[in-house]
């Protein structure tokens, strides 16, 4: 069996794998600066610019469990380069495309090469990198991944500025080419030796039951809770994946390994993930509006003021790395997700006399906090299986991190609407006028300006304020007794300068002489 521990390009093919999940990071936010433009240029209401935005997450969420698996079983190279291929052709087709649906039908796509590339792209770290160095690999995909999100934007904003709305699919074409071809030359395949037999129902199961979930979750904040909409679709979720989980323990050859959960390491590493990860996307949900609407920046200015979060980003995850490398991984997942709780605790207290130095200071040591946790998390994670079942265990945990993400924003969305809402003063209002208030700041700050209400404006700014003080006390005392719990139950060191490998006796990397 080969392996390519020592093969100078493995860190050329790390750098198009960074290239690639920096852009499946701006991909998920870079939407939201652009939905205003896209409604105007191709004449569509709210629920078709939602779409377009869920199409991408849903997909996403509903098949990253069977990609991963397909990663394990038939090659992660070429899941990569198919992965690759489908983001690329779907970009361009969205950035041509003249009407709603086939947007939406391009972002599902889109939504597929997302679902192929995120599990295999971390799965394939296993079979470049040896343990000494696998930290080091796994910080800079968890940069790449976490600087894009907040960069889609800043990437939007500027696109918008000088271009027509659909450069916001067309900068994704020429990444793409640029990441196949170093993946084609760089990259070698790597996949399990002895594969299971397929599991369809498993994966039609699991792909059922995440599609239902997630698309009830994102449904809550705009119907409420109580909505059929939103208690159908989850209860179904809930239902078929139930099926699935006992479908999976009782088969002879399953999707995923659920027995992985056994194991702390895993267990408390991919528990870590998901809620680093609801910090973050209750971050990314809150601050830009209040950036935006409060604050009173352009989308591009937004962007760039979610700077610092970056830069922290950036300055702790390779810190985390280090530290994993010497106290083990319990040291910073818990020490970052308190300096998260820490940093979005003082973002509680931002007031309209808030000054942007304040707010660059608290984002900047929540970004901190989300670097240094999560490279160890996921170091961990795939330190703890084997290679052969790298791809499908990884995937486990980048769609409970995606599954909770999306639950999180939903929870916290529905707390910032609680707390704008009853804050907002609409007395004297219209009817109509008051309704519109009421569902969001930006609506309130478009019904003052029509009626030349200046005291709509001002109550609308301290009602937002107050709903995301709410968010961030959420967010803090989750990450708070989440760093807790992480200090308690997270055991493991990483292997990382150690003189063992933990490699299953079943992996295999396939030598690049022998592809084709």
């Amino acid at each position: 069996m080969t392996t390519t521990y020592d093969d100078p390009r493995r860190w050329w093919a790390l750098a198009a794998l960074g290239l690639a999940v920096l852009t499946l990071g701006f991909d998920i936010t870079i939407m939201n600066v652009a939905l205003p433009t896209i409604a105007t240029e191709l004449e569509v209401g709210t629920d078709a610019l939602q779409w377009m935005v869920n199409a991408y997450v849903l997909v996403i969420a509903g098949l990253m469990l069977t990609c991963g698996a397909l990663g394990d079983r038939h090659g992660r190279k070429r899941l990569l380069l198919i992965g690759l291929g489908l983001f690329g052709i779907s970009s361009a087709a969205a950035a041509w495309a003249g009407a709603a649906a086939l947007v939406i039908a391009a972002r599902g796509v889109m939504g597929l090469g997302a679902a192929i590339m995120l599990p295999v792209a971390f799965a394939v770290l296993a079979a470049l990198f040896g343990p000494a160095e696998r930290g080091k690999a796994v910080s800079f995909l968890v940069m790449g991944l976490g600087i894009g999100i907040p960069l889609g934007p800043i990437i939007g904003g500027y696109l918008l500025e000088h271009f027509w709305w659909g450069s916001i699919f067309l900068i994704n074409v020429p990444i793409a080419i640029i990441g196949a071809i170093a993946i084609a030359v760089l990259l070698p395949e790597s996949r399990d030796p002895a594969p299971r037999r397929p599991d369809v129902l498993g994966a039609v199961l699991s792909t059922a039951g995440l599609t239902s979930l997630v698309y009830g979750v994102i449904e809550a904040p705009g119907r409420g809770w109580s909505d059929p909409v939103t208690i159908g679709p989850i209860g179904a979720g809930v239902v078929v994946l139930t099926g699935f989980v006992a479908w999976e323990l009782r088969v002879r050859d399953p999707m995923i390994d659920l027995h992985l959960f056994a194991q702390p390491q895993f267990l408390w590493a991919s528990i870590a993930g998901v809620l680093v990860t609801f910090g973050m996307l209750g971050l990314l949900f809150v601050v830009p509006q209040y950036l935006q609407f409060v604050a009173g920046h352009d989308a591009l200015g937004t962007g760039i003021r979610l700077l610092p979060l970056i830069g922290g980003l950036v300055v702790g995850a390779p810190a985390g790395e280090r530290l994993a490398a010497r106290a083990g991984y319990r040291v910073p997942v818990s020490a970052g997700l308190a300096v998260l709780a820490a940093g979005v605790a003082i973002g509680a207290f931002t007031d309209l006399q808030s000054s942007y130095g304040f707010v660059a200071a608290w984002l900047a040591t929540a970004g901190l906090g989300i670097g240094v946790a999560l490279a160890p998390a996921m170091d961990a994670v795939l330190d703890a299986l084997p290679t052969e079942q790298a791809g499908s265990g990884t995937a486990i945990t980048m769609t409970l991190r995606q599954t909770g993400g999306a639950l999180g924003v939903a929870l916290l969305g529905s707390l910032l609407s609680e707390g704008y809402s009853g804050r907002l003063n609409t007395a004297g209002l219209p009817p109509e006028a008051a309704e519109t208030a009421r569902e969001s700041i930006a609506g309130a700050l478009a019904a003052a300006t029509r009626l030349g209400d200046p005291a709509l404006a001002s109550s609308a700014h301290a009602a937002y304020l107050h709903g995301m003080s709410l968010v961030l006390i959420a967010a803090a005392i989750t990450a708070g007794l989440s760093a807790l719990l992480t200090a308690l139950l997270l055991p493991g060191r990483p292997t990382a300068g150690g003189d063992h490998d933990r490699r299953s006796p079943r992996a295999t990397t396939v030598p690049e002489a022998r592809e084709g």
